[in-house]
């Protein structure tokens, strides 16, 4: 069943923009891998340093072989310079109601 994934990033506010950097850097691939259908990156307008990726996977288990295979990578390693707490990940699948 098709999944909307958050994934809220809490960013020191003078790293931002290196951040956005970095994103554009890693996104490609989060884009290609198997099961991500898109991804879409928000910046929140009272406080810059909230960004939100909102992106749309094939199945829950599609976006967690991917988040597997980025953790292997060493993603934590990658980003957390960046961040002021923990990513926070939500999963939510549509209602017909």
């Amino acid at each position: 069943m098709a999944i909307t994934v958050t994934l809220a990033f809490s960013v020191v506010p003078e790293r931002v923009e290196e951040f956005k950097t970095l994103l554009k850097e890693l996104l490609p691939d989060t884009r290609a891998y198997d099961g991500c259908q898109s991804v879409d990156v928000y910046q929140d307008q009272d406080d810059p340093g909230l960004i939100y990726l909102v992106e749309d996977w094939e199945s829950k288990a599609h976006q967690q072989r991917y988040q597997a295979w980025r953790d292997e990578t060493g993603i934590a390693e990658t980003v957390g310079p960046f961040l002021a707490g923990e990513p926070r990940f939500n999963y939510f699948e549509q209602q017909d109601i």
